[in-house]
């Protein structure tokens, strides 16, 4: 007699044991819904790892698991029935009956550990339903030969991955999305066809090639177009939390001075071409997925800084035409990918529907969920918008491991200038930055008129950033000598007992009144904290003076726990490095509030000094539209860079061809630093190599600071034409051994040893990178006056 397995049964008796199975799990539902509210973290199915406590508890779950155990054997059994309609009947009604009995009396919270078998229950009766499907439908269309493993050299993992999927291919419901159904044939057409695993099936229409090999028609290229009509935009940013709220009410405030930007930017490019790319931003640090702390803090003196960035890079992609999405959450994310439904487990087997996708480390790790094999595969389109940036030696996953710089950001293998700062603090980075609000002359004038000589105005929203420590109270009563000190500290009912009895304290103030009481203010004085943030820039656009803390020694992650497990090594001098460095007197002071006379003289020559309120060119709209129209037209990661080899550069003039005779490097006029010599034709990259120049750091120096002493930036994208024995020869570096190797501070070279050595791996071209031992060799730049973001010829 054939057997039969329980897919043969009328559709009545499927019905009973769906109803049984749900009533179980509906009853163990319920149950866990008494729990929640003890354990929010919990679902009625998570499994429990304590140990019962008390007779009765351990009473009753021991009758629930013996009934477990029944039903488990007696669904063992029905996978061997026959075709028998009476005996099935008569099994179905047992099965049904034993899920009846099961009753919840006296049952306790710990009901939950329990659970698994429950779990263990619906495989079982998932699997006996597919193999018994798949059996019959082998034997009825004859493929169970064609089925077989290859053992194919070319495809070594192609036996371990079938494995792995005969276990493993119920765990995420995109297997079945792809065709999966358990039979060996649906494991090899997945893994030959959406995969990559196995060797192509010959009995397949081979006219159709395999997802991952298809080469998808290039769309044609559209032209972008300025817009100043900033409506759509409004609409797609959404709305139902306060940060959403916040950001329009930016947009829209800014919203002339975007369209005034966007119009003179379009007339310094002279209506070039400029591609239309499709851009995907997710606001990962907003989506509820990630907790998204900051939403309930907007209204009570949390951290605006990631909202304004956010605001204006949605307002400038806009502004510039390109056609963009908005995901605010891990669904919208995976509509927009096109991602199969599930647990991230598969592969997208399209093409990315996008040009571009900016997002942030909360982002990555939801794509990355969510996109499994296909986030390495497309990784080369993403922009991680980073506040403090990242540094190469974080960046390199296996390297970071080994030499203790791995921190829960980083190691995501990006090039490192798909990470994008709020402030240039970190050249192997790219400079993403925001905008501050800019004023016209007549609110120039007006200010100067109007400004209050003894006002100050105390940087800190929240009454923690006010409590006496580290001398506070002492350098707050010397300005309180000299100014009358008001503050914008958040409370509800009551004054907040760390804001001291002198100050004038006007709670948390909307945007406009904040700006109105900067533009009377003489003084903005932080107290070291929070780190970089936008407000002292909005305050010297106002005609303040910013007075912040020196700190000794500077705070890094080795001596600060803010910086501790930030994927970077940066120093920093002070509250605002950008304002001290950047900007400087006479509208930064930046002073040891230690010093209680340093701090009194600063207070007095403050007083005495008069400013024009001064915004720096990258931070106004059109700044940031010129830069991220560059970046956006500019940088390409997913192409393939081709080793740098000098001997294949001729000079302009020789024979078609010849090999060069002299350096590729040549002094600079009037300077230590070597250029790319006029005479050679220079490969076609960007930044252009006209904007080279090539110097070497002090031992125990960083590119950062060697090229910062000469007056330049520290460009990575020219590291690979100087990681060559040319650009040693240039500089007249002695090498007795020159070596390939594996660190993030080469190129560099010993005086004492004379040891050369060149980088191997290009992740790992690093700025930032120095040893007290060796002197780098570093590729600085020019930049344009106000964008150090950009070369003078970048644009």
């Amino acid at each position: 007699m054939v057997r039969r397995c329980l897919v043969t049964f009328k559709p009545f008796r499927i019905f009973v044991v769906g109803i049984g199975f749900f009533s179980l799990c509906f009853l163990m539902t319920s149950l866990g819904g008494q729990f929640s509210a003890k354990r929010l973290g919990d679902s009625p199915f998570t499994i429990r790892t304590e140990v019962l406590g008390g007779v009765e508890s351990r009473g009753v779950l021991r009758k629930i698991s013996d009934m477990l155990e029944v039903i488990l054997k007696r669904m063992d059994s029905l996978s061997k029935l026959d075709n028998s309609s009476t005996s099935d009947a008569r099994r179905l009604d047992e099965l049904s009956s034993a899920i009846n009995r099961f009753q919840p009396a006296g049952l306790v919270e710990r009901i939950q550990a329990i659970a698994q078998n429950v779990s263990n229950m619906a495989t079982r009766v998932e699997q006996i339903l597919q193999n018994s499907v798949l059996q019959g439908r082998a034997t009825r269309d004859g493929t169970s030969s064609q089925c077989e493993v290859p053992r194919d050299p070319r495809y070594p993992e192609c036996p371990g991955k079938v494995d792995w999927m005969r276990a493993r291919w119920t765990s995420d419901p995109c297997y079945a999305f792809y065709g999966v159904d358990g039979s060996d044939c649906s494991f090899l057409v997945y893994l030959s066809e959406v995969e990559w695993f196995c060797p192509p099936l010959a009995w397949r229409n081979q006219s159709s090639p395999p997802t991952q090999y298809v080469l998808q028609p290039k769309a044609p290229k559209r032209q972008a177009a300025f817009r100043t009509d900033l409506s759509v935009l409004l609409d797609q940013v959404g709305a139902g939390k306060e940060s959403l709220s916040f950001m329009k009410r930016r947009i829209r405030r800014l919203a002339q001075q975007w369209a005034t930007a966007a119009n003179r930017l379009d007339a310094t490019l002279e209506q070039r071409w400029r591609d239309q790319k499709k851009i995907l931003v997710h606001v990962g640090f907003l989506t509820e997925e990630s907790g998204d702390v900051f939403s309930p803090k907007v209204l009570k003196g949390g951290p605006l800084g990631e909202m304004v960035q956010w605001a204006d890079i949605l307002t400038a992609l806009h502004v510039l035409g390109h056609n963009l999405k908005i995901s605010m959450s891990v669904k919208e994310l995976q509509g927009f990918l096109g991602v199969p439904p599930g647990r991230g487990s598969c592969p997208l087997t399209g093409p990315l529907p996008f040009d571009l996708i900016y997002t942030d480390y909360h982002g990555m790790q939801q794509m990355k969920q969510h996109m499994g094999l296909s986030l390495k595969k497309h990784k080369c389109h993403i922009r991680v918008i980073d506040t403090f940036g990242t540094e190469p030696a974080y960046n390199h996953e296996e390297y970071a491991t080994l030499h203790g710089y791995r921190t829960n950001w980083g190691y995501w293998n990006l090039n490192a200038r798909q990470y994008m700062t709020m402030f240039p603090h970190t050249p192997d980075n790219s400079f993403m930055g925001f905008v501050s609000e800019e004023l016209n002359e007549t609110e120039k004038r007006s200010i100067q008129q109007n400004k209050v000589n003894n006002m100050a105005v105390v940087y800190g929203k929240e009454a923690s950033m006010w409590k006496v420590k580290q001398g506070k109270e002492g350098f707050l009563q010397i300005l309180h000598r000299y100014m009358e000190v008001h503050g914008t500290v958040y409370y509800e009912t009551q004054r907040p007992p760390e804001v001291p009895a002198f100050v004038k304290n006007h709670g948390l103030l909307p945007q406009h009144e904040l700006q109105h009481l900067l533009r009377k203010a003489k003084l903005f004085i932080g107290f070291g904290f929070p780190y970089e943030g936008p407000a002292p820039l909005e305050a010297i656009a106002n005609g303040c003076i910013f007075l912040q803390p020196k700190f000794h020694p500077p705070h890094s992650s080795l001596n600060h726990e803010f910086f501790r497990g930030k994927p970077t090594s940066r120093e920093v001098s002070s509250q605002h490095p950008y304002a001290e460095q950047y900007i400087g007197n006479p509208h930064v002071m930046t002073v040891d509030y230690n010093n209680s006379l340093e701090f009194d003289f600063a207070i007095r020559e403050i007083m005495r000094t008069k400013v024009e309120p001064y915004l720096p060119y990258e931070y106004t709209c059109e700044g940031m539209l010129e830069r991220v129209h560059a970046y956006i037209q500019n940088q390409d990661f997913c192409a393939l860079e081709p080793p740098f080899i000098p001997a294949n550069f001729s000079r302009q003039g020789s024979a078609g061809g010849s090999r060069i005779t002299g350096s590729l490097f040549v002094p600079r006029p009037n300077s230590t630093a070597l250029g790319w010599a006029s005479n050679v034709t220079a490969p076609a990259v960007w930044p252009p190599l006209n904007s080279l120049r090539l110097l070497v750091s002090q031992e125990g120096q960083s590119c950062v600071e060697a090229c910062h002493s000469e007056g330049f930036i520290c460009e990575p994208a020219h590291f690979r034409f100087i990681n060559n024995k040319e650009a040693l020869r240039g500089l007249k570096v002695q090498c007795e051994v020159v070596e390939s190797e594996i660190n993030h501070i080469l190129p560099a070279f010993s005086v004492a040893r004379r040891e050369c050595g060149l980088q191997q791996e290009p992740l790992l071209f690093s700025c930032a990178g120095y040893s007290p031992k060796y002197r780098r060799l570093c590729p600085c730049r020019d930049f344009r006056r106000g964008q150090v973001a950009l070369c003078r010829d970048c644009l």
